[in-house]
């Protein structure tokens, strides 16, 4: 039985998939939707159809791309043939489902109902701070969107209690905006502790959209429901599934 988390105040069809329900075994247990895995490419697709039965879409509707950690948006008009390098995707187009694969980083899904614009996007730290999130919401724009009638939602992602970094980490935030060192508490020693889901918002609300909201759940502490990318690195073990994140018209 597959496992979706859905907020209100997203209005279109979507869902934040946990690990629940899906066919992988092993360290993949449950629905591991990483063609980029080392998991088994015939198990990865039967979960992914599993998800985009489970939105009411063809396998081929449920759109991915190639996700590298940039700030690029891709407009998608249809299934695609290759998967671009990018980490966001909008469109106009019904029957199409954007997704998002993540293991501690966040998805975002975004929706303007009125003007029948969609988005998703991968935002780890460098995607976020880059300007995914901004550049999503341009790209809605285009399509006719209006970003004060967006609503944007983040899905589970580590949260701060869990995101261990170091102070060259910060470095990087501060030499952005000297304002970004709020996002960080002290840890252990000279660690630090990164508010990743409370920056996306930051970074949401400063955009001008009219709701942005996190679900609240954080993947690095929740194993049994969640694949973590951060987890499976301090367990030692070999790879880590991918959870998926989707919205349709």
């Amino acid at each position: 039985m597959l496992e979706i988390i859905t907020s209100d105040a997203l209005p279109a069809r979507h869902g934040f998939f946990t690990r629940k329900g899906g066919a992988s075994s092993g360290i993949f247990a449950g629905l591991n939707c990483g063609a980029g895995s080392s998991d088994q490419a015939e198990i990865v697709a039967i979960n992914r159809a599993r998800a985009a039965e489970a939105m009411g879409v063809a396998p081929q509707a449920l759109v991915t791309v190639n996700q590298v950690h940039s700030a690029d948006v891709v407009t998608v008009a249809g299934p695609l043939s290759d998967r671009p390098r990018a980490d966001a995707m909008v469109t106009a187009t019904p029957g199409l489902a954007l997704a998002v694969l993540t293991a501690d980083c966040q998805p975002v899904l975004f929706a303007d109902p009125e003007a029948g614009v969609i988005g998703a996007a991968h935002a780890g730290w460098r995607g976020a701070l880059d300007g995914v999130l901004e550049a999503t919401v341009a790209a809605m724009e285009t399509l006719g969107a209006k970003r004060e009638a967006i609503s944007a939602v983040i899905g589970p992602c580590i949260s701060q209690a869990a995101y261990e970094v170091g102070p060259e980490f910060l470095d990087a935030f501060r030499d952005e905006d000297p304002a970004y060192t709020r996002f960080f508490a002290n840890g252990q020693g000279d660690r630090l502790l990164f508010d990743l889901p409370g920056f996306g918002l930051h970074r949401l609300r400063a955009a001008g959209v009219g709701q942005a909201d996190w679900v609240r759940h954080c993947t690095y502490r929740d194993s049994e429901r969640f694949y973590s990318y951060r987890r499976t690195t301090h367990a030692g073990e070999a790879d880590y599934g991918r959870l998926i994140s989707a919205i349709r018209l």
